[in-house]
């Protein structure tokens, strides 16, 4: 029997992938947008789908939306690196998904999968790559991105206690066709036009949108009630990954290395300057704070219990430059 089931956050990049490919089964889709939504990235299912008015941070417009509905992945949530929006981040990643949670026991939905991320997961700190059973240490830095992802774990800790089926995933750094908003994608954009002369001493496990899309269906299916699991693919130092960029896009290589304690003293320098164009929009102090740092995943227990597949990272670089070059994005 066909299932009823709702997306929130199909609009974004991950959301979008992931209606595009719920959108080929028999399910009935449907996807919490607000009015003023662009739908853009949605353009090519939009006949295939259908909309509903809503934000998650309202809880009457949740509740209404999850009347009937049998199963939901809520991949809304605000990704923002930066101390300037932190009661918007608390609004819409703890309280909006309090309201998912809740209206999901409320309308009996059968099974939510949230999608976390995975500064809810923790950091390598000795490039030793961690696994879901990690405490979380963030508190270490302080992004208060990653307190409320962490936080809406918690509030699904709390809500499967009271009886809902919820399965909780983290994908690592996403890259890949479609990421319209330059989400990662805009590494690529800022190295290929030159923006970017240094490059961070940390890491990060870089993974393909398509398998992060796969994984999160699969999770729908297989995965075990309040459990977590990283989708994630290849860990790479930012250098790797910078020179990764460079070799497919043809850019110039980054050469130079740039510590923490120097980056904090060229931005102070940067915020005097006039023409801050011409360096990248990354090169915020708290982006900067967590790329010195490894954000290095196992994702064995994905691979083992959801079918996870992944590639090496130049792939996924390439399918997001072709996906940029091809629509003229990337000026």
């Amino acid at each position: 029997m066909n299932k009823k089931i709702l997306v929130t956050g199909a609009t974004g990049f991950i959301g979008s992938v992931l209606v595009k490919k719920l959108a080929l089964t028999p399910d009935e889709i449907y996807i919490l947008v607000r009015k003023s939504s662009d739908l853009t990235s949605l353009s090519d299912v939009l006949d295939k789908v259908r909309l509903v008015y809503g934000d998650i941070t309202d809880r009457a417009s949740v509740q209404s939306a999850l009347e009937g509905i049998d199963l939901v992945y809520h991949s809304a949530g605000l990704t923002y690196m930066g101390d300037k929006k932190n009661e918007l981040l608390y609004k819409i990643n703890v309280e909006g998904t309090q309201n998912i949670l809740q209206a999901a026991l409320a309308a009996g939905v059968k099974r939510v999968v949230h999608v976390s991320s995975i500064t809810a997961v923790g950091i390598a700190f000795d490039k030793k790559p961690v696994n879901e059973s990690v405490e979380w240490n963030f508190t270490s830095i302080d992004l208060e991105y990653a307190r409320t992802k962490h936080l809406s774990e918690i509030e699904v800790a709390k809500a499967v206690k009271k009886g809902l089926d919820c399965v909780i995933v983290n994908p690592a750094f996403v890259f890949g066709a479609g990421d319209i908003n330059f989400n990662a994608g805009r590494i690529i954009k800022d190295i290929y036009n030159k923006k970017l002369p240094f490059y961070p001493l940390g890491g990060v496990c870089v993974v393909d949108v398509e398998n992060v899309a796969d994984t999160i269906i699969t999770a729908m299916k297989k995965g075990k009630t309040g459990e977590r699991y990283i989708i994630g693919g290849e860990n790479v130092s930012y250098k790797q990954l910078a020179d990764t960029i460079s070799r497919i896009t043809g850019a110039p290589k980054v050469l130079f290395p740039l510590p923490f304690w120097m980056a904090k003293i060229i931005r102070s320098l940067l915020d005097r300057y006039k023409n801050k164009n011409r360096v990248s929009k990354l090169f915020n102090l708290s982006m900067f704070r967590v790329a010195s740092e490894f954000l290095y995943y196992d994702s064995s227990k994905a691979k083992l219990e959801l079918n996870l597949r992944t590639e090496p990272h130049a792939k996924s670089i390439q399918n997001a430059y072709e996906w940029y070059r091809d629509r003229n994005m990337l000026r």
